[in-house]
Order: C-alpha cells, then sequence, then structure tokens
C-alpha cells in the first residue's frame, strides 16, 4: 500500500480533478447548442435539459477514463514525456466520449470541426494548468525546501549508490537523504544494517524505506516491511541493474533507476478489501455459529480421551506484510512440542487416531475463522507459514515474489490448497507451486474465485486430498 504523506500537497490531485471538469462542461456551454437536437433514447422531460445530460455523461466518463488511464498518477519522479503521453491518452479517449455522446443526436449543428475545436480548447488549458502545478512543485522544493519526503537507503550496490547521486543531484525531486546503512567498513555510510534498525526506531520521521534488496537476508526485508506498516512509510526495492524484473511489483523509473514497490492490486482497492472483509465476517459467523457451536465439545472430547494436552493447538505465523499472529487449529498430534523445520510426515507417529481423521478432512484448521472473525486471516487467500518455514521458503523462492505474496491477508484456504500444493513440501517444485498458485490468485482475486474456492474446498473436506496427512 502507498502512503501518503505531507500538509497540502495532497490536495492538489482533487483540485485538478475538479479543475479539468469544470473546464470540460464550461466550454461544452460555449462550444455546443443542444437545443436543436433529439436523442433517440431519452424521455423528453430529460431533452429539454440536454446541458445538464451532458454535464452528468461527462463527469461520469472522465472519471472513468481519467481512472483508466491513471491520468492523475503523476509523482514527483514522473517526467515531462510521461505527462505528454498521459495528456495524449487522455484527449484522445474523452475525444471518443464526447463524439459517441453526439452521435446520439440527430442535430447538424453540432459539426465534427467544432467538437474538435472544444477538445482542443479544453485540453489546452487542462496542459497548461497540470503542467503549472507539476514545474511549480518543482521550482517549490528546489528553491523553497518544501513537500520533502525523508528517505534512508540501504545497501552499497551500483542501484543504491545510483539513488543516492540521484537524491543528491536532483533538488526537484523532492528527497532529504537522512541516513544510508551498508554491511561495510566504509566511512560514507552511517552504519552497517543492523543499526539502521535502531536508527528508525528512534527517529519517526522517515517518509521513504530504499532496500537495495539482493543485500538482505529474509529476516531483515521482513522486519523492515513490518516497520513500514506499523509507521506508514513506504518502502521499496533497488534491484540489481543486471537483473530481469518481476512483473509481480509495481516498477517506476527514477531517470533510469528501476525502483519496485508493493503494487496497487484489486485486492487491496479499499472498496474491495471492505466487500472481502464483510463476506469474512458473515461466512465466519455462519460456521462458527452453525459448525463450530457443536463441534468443539464434541472434539473436546474426543481429543482429551486419547492423549493429553489442550485442545487447540497455537503457533505463531506470518500474516499480512510479514505480521505475526497467533493462528489457532485443532490439536491433532500427541505432543505440542515444535520443533523448527519439521512437517508431518506420512504415516508420522506423532498424529493420534482422532487427529489423523481431522487432518484429512481438513477439520483441525476450522478454529481459523477465530482468526478470520479477528482480522488476522481471510477466509480464502494464501496459506499462512510457520515463522521457521518463512525464512526457508525464502531462500528458495524469488525474494520479490515471496513478499508479494505477504501483501495480503492469509486464509484459511487458497488456491494451492485445492490444486494439492498442501501439507509437506517434499522438494523444492512443491514450494515454487504453492507460491505461483497464491500470487496468480492475488492478481486475479474476484468473489466468484473466492467462491469458487470455498466451494472445491467443501468437496475436499468430504472426499479428502492425498497431501492431507
Amino acid at each position: 500500500m502507498e502512503y501518503k504523506r505531507g500538509r497540502y500537497s495532497w490536495l492538489l490531485r482533487p483540485f485538478l480533478i475538479i479543475f479539468d471538469i469544470v473546464v470540460i462542461n464550461v466550454l461544452a456551454f460555449y462550444f455546443f447548442d443542444f437545443n436543436q437536437s433529439n436523442l433517440y433514447f431519452f424521455s423528453e422531460d430529460i431533452l429539454n435539459n440536454k446541458h445538464v445530460l451532458y454535464v452528468i455523461y461527462s463527469v461520469i466518463f472522465w472519471l472513468i477514463s481519467s481512472s483508466l488511464i491513471r491520468f492523475y498518477k503523476v509523482y514527483r519522479f514522473t517526467s515531462t514525456i510521461n505527462i505528454i503521453t498521459l495528456l495524449v491518452k487522455q484527449f484522445l479517449a474523452y475525444g471518443v466520449i464526447v463524439f459517441a455522446f453526439i452521435g446520439a443526436f440527430r442535430s447538424i449543428d453540432i459539426q465534427a470541426f467544432t467538437t474538435l475545436k472544444y477538445l482542443l480548447f479544453s485540453f489546452s488549458l487542462i496542459t497548461i494548468i497540470k503542467l503549472l502545478s507539476y514545474y511549480a512543485l518543482k521550482s517549490y522544493r528546489t528553491f523553497l525546501s518544501g513537500n520533502l519526503r525523508r528517505i534512508i537507503i540501504i545497501g552499497k550496490g551500483e542501484g543504491a549508490q545510483e539513488l543516492k547521486q540521484l537524491v543528491a543531484n536532483r533538488k526537484e525531486l523532492g528527497y532529504t537523504l537522512k541516513a544510508t546503512f551498508a554491511d561495510s567498513n566504509s566511512k560514507d555510510f552511517t552504519g552497517d544494517i543492523n543499526a539502521s534498525f535502531e536508527f528508525l526506531k528512534n527517529d519517526k520521521s522517515i517518509d521513504e524505506i530504499y532496500c537495495a534488496i539482493d543485500e538482505l537476508s529474509e529476516k531483515q526485508v521482513n522486519d523492515y516491511v513490518k516497520y513500514a506498516e506499523i509507521n506508514h512509510c513506504n518502502i521499496k526495492f533497488i534491484p540489481k541493474s543486471n537483473k530481469l524484473l518481476t512483473t509481480r511489483l509495481k516498477t517506476d523509473y527514477y531517470n533510469y533507476l528501476p525502483i519496485l514497490s508493493m503494487p496497487e492490486i484489486a485486492l487491496n482497492n479499499e472498496f474491495n478489501k471492505f466487500l472481502k472483509r464483510v463476506f469474512d465476517v458473515i461466512f465466519s459467523l455462519l460456521v462458527i455459529i452453525f459448525v463450530l457451536s457443536w463441534l468443539v465439545p464434541i472434539l473436546f472430547v474426543l481429543i482429551k480421551l486419547e492423549s493429553k494436552g489442550p485442545l487447540f493447538y497455537i503457533h505463531k505465523r506470518n500474516g499480512i506484510n510479514y505480521k505475526e499472529f497467533d493462528c489457532y487449529k485443532f490439536r491433532s498430534l500427541k505432543t505440542n512440542k515444535v520443533i523448527a523445520g519439521t512437517y508431518v510426515t506420512k504415516d508420522d507417529s506423532r498424529v493420534t487416531k482422532i487427529g489423523a481423521f481431522l487432518r484429512k478432512t481438513s477439520l483441525d484448521e476450522f478454529p481459523q475463522f477465530y482468526n478470520v472473525l479477528k482480522g488476522d486471516m481471510s477466509v480464502v487467500g494464501p496459506r499462512p507459514h510457520m515463522l521457521s518455514y518463512t525464512d526457508d521458503y525464502s531462500k528458495k523462492i524469488d525474494k520479490l515474489n515471496f513478499i508479494f505474496r505477504h501483501n495480503v491477508k492469509p486464509g484459511v484456504t487458497g488456491l494451492a490448497q485445492i490444486k494439492g500444493f498442501r501439507g509437506e513440501i517434499k522438494n523444492d517444485d512443491d514450494i515454487i507451486n504453492r507460491i505461483k498458485y497464491d500470487n496468480f490468485y492475488i492478481e486475479n482475486w474476484s468473489i466468484v474465485l473466492d467462491i469458487k474456492i470455498i466451494f472445491q474446498t467443501m468437496l475436499n473436506v468430504f472426499k479428502g486430498q492425498k497431501q492431507a496427512y
């Protein structure tokens, strides 16, 4: 998620949106005369207010087209040529929208040349204000030292050094480098990587953290991601210059330097997050009320009769942005001792008889609906890993793809599970395919896909899976 900081600069985008909408509608009143026109498919009352109709139409489709084109996604590192490209795209898209509206009229008074003049005048004004605001902000940063982002850079590689030079030489970008850290004996750095965590602990004003990801361990990456999430600052990654860039993370270019950050995936859109959370709460409540309310007492007796120990097995797992949480399961083993790096294997002697049934049918996972209700998990999502497994898996998976997987809440069930990639990891392909399906789910999420996965999981509960042991 991209966190926005600052005092007033965040008001610029809403101002530009309002200004552009006012321009296209005020000039429409000047250039167009709809009074002689007739629409094929609207009532007579609306026909008497064609300008009002155009205003409604233009506002709706301007917002839709500008959102799809990302017309207002202009950042401090965006180049002028990219802004011109956005203007051309929006001009062509809105031109089609206007001609489509006029096509609904039979009037001969609205000529194509008039429409073209309207579009040219409108976009001339829009272009002038857009570029003026862009360069005004650059001047504000350069000469008045305003609208600054406080950053730190982690790493000593070529990319990290190039970013350091860019920040120093391009004052108009508005970045203030507060410190640099790397495992190096050079005096050019504020301290080593471990010292950076103490620095961040004492300085909460940092807006962005730039990490040379190939120089960091998985634990260090986890710690930076967790810090960024808790303190609402942005974390970005500097890849090796000779490395192919992943398509899973958002890539921005600071001059010619690629910088990777968490993408704005549909699953983390505010409306979609709300929709998924409502679904999670309703579904988990239904399971808790209609299943767990009678299943828990029965299993309490059966589990206690066969072996000593608690009803629930509680263990730490990594959630969204590597946040740790207590994950609940029905206890299925004779011992509750956690042995790092070990899986339950086929015919494992630790599994009780009732535990074998619970694991075969995945009923041992049902207490995780309490985690869903608490907000630690979702009904559907990538399965959460134990902390030790997270470290092990990250060594076999590209770090950027692994970080992408932790960009959403983990789930009680997931696409990888219904495809058979669950339980014991016997070889590298097992974890690689698991991550592949998890990332596919994140990129292609929809409520329909969630329902499909839930339905398939329910079928698997009854028929079992050979990997469930």
